[in-house]
């Protein structure tokens, strides 16, 4: 109850009068403050973000929610309500960086979710195309004999027909596992290797998909944040996504050697 009355206090009174006198000592809004305060990167991004979406001032709280199209002109609008001329070029360099960097992870975050609404569809030739690179890219020198076969089980599936498995990721689960095993064949192949070991095994794609599932995640509640925005300078793309799931799969190795 303190907690929750503290919070309400601060938020409503403490926080705008704090800023205030802040603003009187230094003549600097928060923003300049953040910005001359820390190093650019994810505790810099994550301060603005609160800042402005804390802020009383409409301009500033929109300025969160703004399209990777429209940052330019939000910088200079940001600018104009806290009075910072426009010659600032270095104000106006971090800003439009931090408003990048939280524009595209909200826009990053809608494109992996729309693909994870994609349900897998046999009938669907690309879907197809995809899975088939899949055993193609896992399993060079050995064909299938059929669409629907117990062989899916040698790369890690549970059944004859993998379709099943990804009812949980959607096309997501699969366009993952893809992108590792293309971008980094030798290191998925030996990761398929090792699961097939007699006693210490795993099930390869089911694992991926599950380790897509906690990618997933983590970008939907905000965890990812800090990765990212110290990884990319910018607006961060589905690479991006793909690169963690990547690490995703070495955090893995690394629990499961030792715990095995």
């Amino acid at each position: 109850m303190l907690v929750y009355f503290w919070g309400f206090l601060y938020s409503n009174y403490v926080r705008f009068w704090l800023k205030w006198i802040l603003r009187l000592l230094t003549r600097k809004c928060e923003l300049q403050r953040v910005f001359d305060g820390s190093k650019a990167g994810a505790q810099r991004t994550l301060s603005i973000e609160h800042s402005l979406a804390s802020s009383k001032n409409k301009v500033l709280r929109n300025a969160v929610h703004v399209e990777e199209a429209e940052v330019e002109k939000c910088v200079r609008d940001v600018m104009k309500e806290k009075k910072i001329e426009q010659k600032d070029t270095g104000f106006k360099t971090n800003l439009h960086i931090s408003l990048l960097q939280i524009s595209g992870y909200k826009k990053l975050y809608l494109n992996v979710e729309n693909l994870r609404k994609v349900p897998y569809d046999s009938d669907n030739e690309e879907h197809e195309e995809q899975l088939i690179e899949l055993w193609n890219l896992l399993m060079p020198n050995e064909n299938l004999k059929a669409r629907i076969t117990k062989q899916w089980c040698d790369i890690g599936f549970q059944g004859d027909d993998p379709k099943t498995d990804f009812r949980g990721m959607g096309l997501l689960g699969l366009v993952n596992l893809v992108y590792f095993s293309k971008h980094y064949t030798n290191e998925a192949r030996q990761i398929l290797s090792r699961s097939n070991h007699p006693k210490l095994g795993y099930s390869y794609a089911i694992v991926g998909i599950n380790l897509t599932e906690m990618a997933y995640s983590l970008l939907r509640n905000g965890a990812l944040k800090s990765h990212l925005y110290n990884m990319v300078s910018g607006s961060p793309q589905m690479d991006h996504f793909h690169q963690f799931y990547f690490s995703c799969w070495f955090l893995y190795l690394l629990v499961y050697c030792i715990c095995c």
